[in-house]
């Protein structure tokens, strides 16, 4: 094994012991030497069998962990070349033990303007939602979303889905989802959050009040626990023609 990859991942980084999915604790650490520049921008990946010999797991399991890994952005597969460090692969941090709410203290202009909630209810997860929270097709998730306006102008719908695991009674979130969570002794502990220009269709079109292929901003965001286990998946649509806007970051009491 090359003194470089034991370097990029020690055999302690996935730490057979600890807690949550082992290819999420993979994930995890190689995601870990990207973002400490361990891992460059357009860093080739180490073959599959370099990876699971060094850190002393199946292939299947560094499969697993790469697909997420690319999934969030991190890799990028070429066909015939390889798996590759990818150019976007930047996130910023925020220590989410501490944070009242991310998504739900997004304001314009300095104010928070009006929230309505458009759903509250139980239901099986969407394809997108059952891979992001590693749900079954049989799981009941809470389905949450909330259209937010300044001064009855409507600029952005956000859809939130937890699994009914941490979250039995979606009608038990009244204002910030993250507070209840922690509440319930389920408290987010970290999250990644990804950024995409879209063009908006219906209905989000006719609810944010704008016609149909609409620049809009839309951000996918997982809340992970301290065990690894992703238990929040947020997607938040913003219209394009705002002036700007700000998310706020409440801190609760330690």
């Amino acid at each position: 094994m090359s003194d470089r990859l034991a370097a990029v991942l020690p055999r302690w980084s996935i730490d057979i012991g600890g807690a949550g999915p082992l290819y999420h604790r993979l994930r995890l650490a190689i995601e870990e030497a990207i973002l400490s520049g361990k891992l460059k921008q357009g860093d080739v990946l180490y073959p599959e069998r370099e990876l699971a010999d060094q850190v002393c797991v199946s292939r299947v399991t560094v499969r697993k962990a790469i697909a997420h890994l690319v999934r969030d952005g991190f890799l990028v597969r070429r066909p015939g070349s390889g798996t590759f460090v990818a150019g976007s692969a930047v996130r910023a941090d925020q220590p989410l033990s501490r944070v009242n709410s991310l998504a739900g203290d997004v304001s314009w202009h300095g104010s928070n303007g009006e929230v309505e909630w458009i759903e509250r209810s139980t239901s099986y997860p969407s394809p997108e939602e059952m891979m992001t929270l590693g749900l079954s097709g049989d799981s009941r998730v809470a389905s949450l979303t909330r259209l937010r306006s300044l001064a009855g102008r409507p600029l952005a719908i956000e859809r939130t889905c937890i699994s009914s695991e941490f979250l039995p009674d979606a009608l038990n979130v009244i204002s910030s989802i993250y507070k209840t969570l922690a509440d319930a002794n389920f408290r987010p502990v970290r999250a990644i959050q990804r950024i995409f220009a879209c063009n908006i269709k219906d209905p989000d079109a006719s609810m944010l009040g704008v016609t149909i292929g609409a620049a809009g901003l839309l951000t996918k965001q997982v809340a992970y626990l301290a065990s690894g286990r992703a238990i929040a998946f947020t997607r938040s649509l913003y219209r394009g023609d705002a002036d700007g806007f700000v998310t706020e970051l409440t801190f609760l009491d330690n």
